[in-house]
């Protein structure tokens, strides 16, 4: 499917693709299209075999303050909720669980780990969509909310799932029933933001921090240790384990566990090579 990129903007540069949320004049709010372009990015970079993680953020000075507010309004004057996509939308990360094959959910079937930059304000489904980013960084004194209870909606696309297990009930409860805003220092301190950066330096210490990531770990192990954290969270233990007993057995034959160990034992750089689909 080509798609004439509007709502986004898409870049790849040193292993890592940039997915850039792109309605600066609306503070990249959330419309049906920039979903849709959305979609087809995540799928274009999984792809893509020289892409090794992917960075989301924002153009302008916001990440995404929610669903266009022009948007509401229309699902008023319809009477009904319309997402405003199309019938054969792209599908991300879809056929690895079951679980995964939802709105959002898509992102733990992604094959490459995801990283979100939060540049500016995050609401509604801002906040869920870097929730589903497996890292999060953020800028000084960004506002943060889920947003939803303000405008008599429930919890939106899976934030009353994410939240409990990312910070706790406590703190979940707190954010999701009172639509509070929060900053990112706060953010970070219950640990729903991994580190707060200047303005700045945002970018280049997201880039630098992904760089490291896919220079250190094999793709295949990135891949399949996305794919057991966001499994396990869906199955019990015992399955876990039997599961990672598979996995090793599997991939100690693969090239890059011999590289893995060449590359300890000779206190260098691993050459990784892509996995096998």
């Amino acid at each position: 499917m080509n798609i004439e990129l509007k709502a986004t903007r898409y870049m790849v540069e040193n292993g890592i693709a940039t997915i850039s949320l792109h309605r600066p004049n609306r503070m990249n709010a959330w419309t049906g299209r920039m979903h849709t372009e959305y979609r087809h990015c995540l799928i274009k970079a999984n792809m893509d075999n020289k892409v090794r993680a992917i960075v989301i953020t924002g153009s302008g000075k916001g990440f995404c303050v929610g669903g266009d507010s022009r948007a509401l309004e229309g699902h008023i004057e319809r009477g009904a909720y319309d997402p405003g996509t199309p019938d054969d939308m792209p599908t991300p990360g879809y056929g690895i669980a079951q679980e995964f094959d939802a709105n959002f959910a898509y992102h733990f079937g992604l094959q490459k780990p995801v990283v979100a930059a939060l540049n500016g304000p995050a609401a509604g489904v801002g906040l869920a969509l870097a929730c589903f980013a497996d890292i999060r960084f953020a800028a000084k004194g960004v506002k943060l909310t889920t947003a939803h209870g303000k405008l008599n909606l429930p919890a939106e696309y899976g934030l009353s799932w994410l939240l409990p297990r990312m910070i706790g009930l406590a703190r979940a409860n707190d954010l999701l029933l009172t639509s509070r805003v929060f900053l990112a220092e706060e953010a970070k301190q219950f640990g729903l933001v991994n580190e707060v950066f200047s303005a700045d330096t945002l970018m280049d210490n997201t880039y630098e921090y992904v760089a490291k990531m896919i220079a250190s770990v094999s793709p295949d192990s990135l891949r399949q240790t996305r794919w057991q954290i966001y499994k396990d969270l869906h199955r019990g233990v015992g399955e876990s384990v039997f599961d990672s007993e598979q996995l090793i057995k599997n991939m100690m034959k693969a090239e890059d566990y011999a590289e893995g160990v060449s590359a300890f034992l000779e206190k260098r750089s691993p050459n990784w090579v892509l996995p096998t689909k």
